[in-house]
């Protein structure tokens, strides 16, 4: 029979007896759970005998404590005591009340143990214990066969011993398959949930040694740990190890891989010291870059779909004398006709062309950069007309050129840096001479971009001469081509250059550029950034805040760490700065990359805030966290910004639509023909101001950017890695508001839309077909703009915007105005109400156009054809056919390594740009360059 009072044994406690005492708290044990709230009157008496050290019983007063602690909700005091409790402490029991101490000790050790390897100072009470329990569930969870959960628990914690010691016991118990997709659970949590930089580091390298000890390696494993290392000497020991074995394929395979998601650096070393030691000719050559680049550009020029209608549309609808409407149509040129290397439209509007002056014009040569994106072995030859020491006499176009070889030549600059460093070195001791900062200006850009992720410490040197010139022009420009030339380093001595001299410059161009310049720097740092970070947003002046902000999107970016982003939001609402605020929402885009989802409900209060450039931030944000992922709840968020009463804020709100809806197609998404038919609304109305006619334009170019055959795609899937090149290139295109000419930026986050099989033998591309396993029709192109429908538009649009249409809009409004009450304002709510709800069955309209049906009878379609995004998965090989790739094909946008089955058999194979231009060289080269040198300056 249970007691209804404790009153009589907390009496006991009192007691000189300790035989007493012991007995009261053992009937108080049995008790506890019911009378806890009694019994935590008598607590200072129950702790004071756990702290009596010659109490025997001393164990049993701790448990009780910890009990009372428990139902109290004090959890940090009922885990202490209930460590103290030693054996009375049952960790077996099956109760709340054990579970939840559990539960608790784990989570407190793994703060103290987070904090103990980031600190080394950190001291816990208790530490001891606390291990000694987690240890011990880690232990029970793999006695049950939850390796994984074992395995999370412990990483996240950072034991690097309990990780290694659960996958090598598992890889000897069990077989090496099931070994690998524990290892491969761990790799992938390490690369992106991981929140700290070295504990990510030393994970890394322990993989690779467990990978490296196994019988039957995964070389393509391997690989992903390599590249997310960034470390060249571990790629040699993979390559030697390849060629040990003589698994040629797979080497060329993991090459291709390393070129789409390695660094610069990682990249020159390997081919370097590769070249030195003699290795395969084949292999050298996918390394430099040139394979892939050539067979996307082969793609891209084959598939190309260009609605010139719509461009030719937009530029007589913008009058080419504004520099501002000029440079919208160059870049949305360069944009639809990016990597095809067709400059079709340029050759047939060389009139309008010559009416850009200045700038315009600079931006309209380096447009040529864009188009022949890629193009590595043609690349100086095309530019070679505009480029300085040829006729041409405009400073503009010789400033632009240079700038358009970086946009060509970006990230596999090898072979163009040394022509790019030779203008600079001869050109930075002059100074205050207009045409000689416009050139530097443009080769700054094109060094650094050319340079891109190669740690160069001649380029730095180079661009920092221009620096110290304390020019605005130049000077802006070398200090972001020392951020993209020492991309991710986390240099200690660039930062120190850099951040002194943006102290001490008096010109807030040269400042912003070394802000910028050290977000670039600080690429992938994480908590190796902050004090950078904190020196940044403590300062007053406020391009360096500005600088901070970005730095935080480009350190943390795709981590969703909370820590980064508390202190953006906490900016984003109270720097006193608008520049600093709109960079601090920008920011929250590049931080939650991977968690894109949850960005329309962080943004959505701050894109109905007062504040313009918060409102502006937001659009952006939502533009760069959900690029190419056609989220519904991020294009509800954006459609009222396209409507907002300021033009800029307008201006980002359609380009972040059109980035969301890159390459989307009519029957995939309902949104699609009503977006470009209000990009193309915005154009052509007359009384829509300048900055929306240019936002609109510029998201018409990317929503049909690369002849409509490229998205923009922020990680590399295979890798398990953001594409740096991408990311740079959303971070560096957000700066256009500044400076126009980094629009074309945005150039290095296209991403073909293709899958490209490619013959392992030769690297030739063979003829053959895949299957989809979709309805044929639904992944087509969306139709081309048609002027006769336009017409009608245009006469509907006149009508609306007439004077007596603006009169009856502000009688309507003053009417509005004079019944505005309660009983209005609730009408306001009810209406706000129903469109919430049409907005919701909106997006369920959507989600249902989205969703593909699987079909069981695919379609076939040929090698090298366009695949969009939501196609990819429905795409398969099919493995009694000739070609099977080497390695299992998951659904992406790839160049995969085929195993040709039947070698001795003749196949047709798909001419490459690169092949077609070395088979023709003797006839027709004569006559392109006689050709482009026929061009009348831009």
């Amino acid at each position: 029979m249970s007691s209804t009072t404790a009153a009589p044994l907390l009496a006991l406690l009192k007691e000189k007896d300790d035989s007493v005492k012991s007995y009261a708290l053992k009937s108080i044990n049995d008790v506890v759970d019911e009378l806890w709230s009694e019994i935590s009157n008598g607590i200072t008496e129950i702790e004071a005998l756990y702290d009596d050290g010659n109490f025997s019983d001393r164990q049993m007063a701790a448990l009780i404590a910890s009990k009372v602690y428990y139902n109290l909700g004090e959890y940090e005091s009922a885990v202490k005591f209930a460590l103290a409790a030693g054996d009375c402490f049952d960790i077996d029991e099956k109760s709340q009340y054990v579970e939840t101490i559990v539960s608790q000790s784990i989570e407190m050790y793994i703060k103290s143990s987070k904090e103990e390897f980031e600190s080394k100072d950190s001291k816990f009470e208790g530490d001891e214990k606390l291990k000694a329990i987690f240890e011990r569930m880690i232990s029970k969870c793999v006695a049950a066969g939850e390796y994984k959960l074992a395995l999370g628990i412990a990483l996240e914690a950072f034991r690097l011993d309990l990780v290694n010691d659960i996958l090598k016991s598992r890889l000897k118990e069990d077989t090496e398959a099931n070994g690998l997709k524990l290892i491969n659970y761990v790799l992938t949590a390490t690369t992106t949930i991981v929140a700290n930089r070295k504990f990510k580091e030393s994970m890394l390298r322990s993989l690779f040694e467990i990978l490296n000890s196994m019988k039957s390696a995964d070389y393509f494993t391997v690989s992903k740990v390599v590249v997310n290392l960034n470390e060249a000497a571990l790629a040699i020991k993979l390559f030697e190890k390849l060629h040990s074995t003589e698994d040629i394929e797979v080497s060329y395979q993991i090459a291709l891989d390393m070129v789409s998601s390695g660094s610069q650096e990682l990249l020159d070393t390997l081919l370097r010291d590769l070249t030195e030691k003699g290795y395969d000719s084949r292999l050298l050559d996918i390394l430099s870059g040139l394979p892939t680049c050539d067979y996307y550009n082969t793609f891209l020029f084959n598939n190309k779909n260009i609605d010139i209608g719509l461009l030719n549309k937009s530029k007589s609808s913008l009058d080419g004398k504004f520099s501002l409407f000029h440079t919208a149509v160059s870049v949305a040129n360069g944009f639809m006709h990016a990597g095809t290397t067709d400059n079709t439209f340029i050759r047939t509007n060389l009139t309008w062309l010559g009416k850009a002056q200045n700038w315009a014009k600079f931006t309209a040569t380096a447009s040529l950069g864009v188009i022949h994106r890629g193009n590595l072995a043609d690349g100086k030859k095309v530019m070679a007309p505009y480029l300085p020491g040829s006729r041409s006499t405009s400073r503009y176009i010789r400033g632009g050129s240079l700038y358009a070889l970086g946009l060509i030549y970006a990230g596999f600059g090898r072979d163009i840096i040394d022509y790019l460093k030779v203008h600079i070195v001869e050109n930075s001791a002059a100074t205050g001479d207009e045409d000689i900062d416009v050139l530097l200006h443009g080769a700054s850009l094109g060094i650094g971009l050319a340079a891109m992720g190669s740690a160069s410490t001649d380029v730095y040197e180079s661009l920092k001469e221009v620096l110290y010139n304390d020019s605005a022009v130049s000077g802006e420009a070398a200090a972001m081509g020392m951020g993209l030339t020492m991309l991710g380093t986390g240099n200690e001595s660039a930062i120190r250059d850099m951040l002194t001299y943006a102290q001490e410059t008096q010109h807030g161009n040269i400042t912003r550029g070394l802000a910028v310049g050290l977000s670039l720097v600080s690429y992938g740092r994480q908590e190796t950034a902050d004090g950078l970070i904190s020196s940044m947003l403590d300062s007053e002046e406020a391009l360096l805040r500005y600088g901070g902000a970005f730095t935080i999107a480009l350190a943390y970016a795709g981590t969703g760490n909370n820590k980064a982003v508390k202190k953006l939001l906490h900016i984003a609402v109270s720097d006193s700065n608008d520049d600093v605020r709109r960079a601090a929402v920008i920011a929250l885009g590049f931080v939650l990359l991977r968690d894109y989802t949850t960005v329309p409900r962080i943004v959505e209060l701050l894109s109905k805030s007062h504040n313009a450039h918060v409102r502006c931030g937001t659009a952006f944000a939502l533009g760069i966290a959900c690029a190419g992922r056609v989220l519904p709840s991020a294009i509800d968020v954006l459609e009222p910004l396209t409507k907002d009463p300021v033009d800029f804020v307008r201006q980002a709100a359609m380009i972040a639509l059109s980035m969301i809806l890159i390459q989307q197609t009519d029957k995939l998404n309902s949104k699609v023909a009503e977006v470009n038919q209000n990009f193309l609304n915005v154009i052509t109305n007359k009384h829509q101001e300048g900055l929306a006619k240019f936002g609109a334009c510029i998201a018409q170019g990317i929503m049909n950017a690369g002849g409509r055959n490229v998205t923009i795609h922020l990680e590399n899937a295979e890798m398990g890695t953001l594409d740096a090149r991408a990311v740079v290139g959303l971070a560096m295109f957000s700066q256009f508001w500044y400076w126009f000419p980094l629009a074309h930026f945005l150039s290095l986050s296209f991403t073909p839309t293709t899958v490209i099989g490619v013959r392992g033998s030769d690297l030739n591309i063979p003829k053959f077909e895949l299957n989809c396993h979709a309805k044929q029709d639904i992944f087509g192109y969306p139709k081309m703009y048609e002027e006769a429908a336009d017409k009608e538009v245009e006469k509907v649009a006149t009508a609306v915007l007439s004077t007596t249409a603006r009169a009856k809009a502000r009688a309507k409004k003053t009417k509005k105005e004079k019944d505005a009450g309660e009983g209005e304002k609730v009408k306001i709510a009810e209406g706000k109400a129903t469109s919430t709800k049409e907005q919701e069955g909106t997006k369920e309209k959507d989600e249902e156009v989205s969703k593909v049906k699987y079909s069981s009878k695919p379609y076939k379609i040929e090698n090298m054809s366009r695949v969009l995004p939501q196609q990819a998965r429905y795409i398969s090989f099919n493995k009694d056919d000739r070609f099977v790739p080497i390695r299992k094909y998951k659904g992406g946008n790839d160049v995969i390594i085929l195993t040709d089955k039947k070698p001795e058999e003749p196949v047709s194979l798909i001419e490459t740009v690169r092949q077609s231009k070395d088979v023709n060289a003797p006839l027709p080269t004569p006559f392109k360059v006689e050709d482009n040198l026929d061009y009348p300056d831009i």
